[in-house]
């Protein structure tokens, strides 16, 4: 019986997870943050990823955190985006300043890292 409740909070865990994962990316949202001179930061998740639940919930507080600041995310599976910005692994982070890319990492979650490299950016 407890390896029965055991799985079932474990599922819950991660739907809960999937359930906060929303892709914002926009194409014109993204240029006319570049464009207003915004640092612009867009992360990559897929449905079930624990790890990109983390990343995103840091990006979030970094949202609050730091002034002048586009945040984004997408779907890794939506090839469109992912052609984009040529990503092909969930938990993908991406730093634009000036039109350009100036951080990328895969499967970064520390907040100390993700803050430093936002920090690095400004």
């Amino acid at each position: 019986m407890k390896k029965i409740l055991t799985f079932i909070f474990l599922l819950l865990a991660f739907n809960a997870n999937a359930a906060e994962k929303e892709t914002t990316f926009n194409k014109e949202l993204f240029k006319k943050a570049q464009t207003e001179g915004k640092i612009v930061i867009v992360s990559s998740w897929i449905k079930y990823c624990t790890s990109c639940a983390s990343q995103m919930k840091v990006l979030n507080k970094a949202k609050n955190d730091f002034k002048n600041i586009e945040y984004f995310t997408f779907d890794v599976t939506n090839q469109e985006i992912s052609k984009l910005f040529n990503v092909q692994y969930q938990t993908t982070l991406l730093i634009f300043k000036n039109n350009k890319e100036v951080y990328r990492s895969i499967g970064e979650t520390s907040k100390n890292l993700i803050y430093k490299a936002i920090k690095s950016s400004i």
